[in-house]
């Protein structure tokens, strides 16, 4: 069954163009299958979240900014169409926001009424771990059970956003 979700995920990937995201214009430094980089960030709420913890569980790290035009316009589709979707299901959202205070990233999470977590990155030294310099901040970065990297997404383009959350569906059956 791992290995036909793992195929499932693939070809949906490849279909939207994900799996191509080392092409320069997508501004990975990661790629579908790479181990997801090792991190600990903390919350607006305290909590820590790292690589090591989420292991066994799917999880997205989506990439934001309080600046980002792109990126509010993305957060309440990912509450609505993922988080209120998937939750209950086992998926873990974390927002991870690109080098700002805690006040900052508080007022986006009001502005854009998103209930899951939403962690400081400081200094954006995960993003840099997963982006090339001067990459464009709106990602999704969708993580399988064992800590790998199974869908990666660029700015909000609604085939691809369907595409992922396809991906996270697959990817949430397999441990039925």
């Amino acid at each position: 069954m791992r290995l036909a979700a793992a195929l499932s995920v693939l070809a949906l990937s490849m279909l939207c163009g994900c799996a191509s995201s080392q092409e320069p214009d997508r501004g990975y430094r990661v790629a579908v299958g790479d181990p997801v980089p090792e991190f600990n960030l903390k919350d607006l709420d305290g909590r820590t979240w790292s690589s090591e913890g989420l292991k066994g569980s799917v999880y997205i790290l989506q990439f934001t900014a309080s600046w980002c035009g792109v990126c509010r316009k993305e957060m309440p589709h990912l509450e609505e169409r993922v988080w209120q979707r998937f939750k209950d299901d086992g998926l873990q959202l974390l927002g991870v926001d690109l080098d700002e205070p805690a006040a900052k990233i508080q007022g986006l999470v009001d502005d854009t009424g998103v209930t899951y977590p939403v962690c400081l990155d400081p200094g954006g030294a995960l993003f840099a771990e997963v982006t090339v310099p001067k990459a464009g901040v709106t990602r999704n970065v969708v993580v399988d059970r064992e800590g790998n990297i199974a869908f990666l997404t660029r700015l909000f383009d609604e085939a691809e956003f369907e595409a992922m959350i396809d991906a996270v569906d697959t990817l949430l059956e397999d441990q039925e």
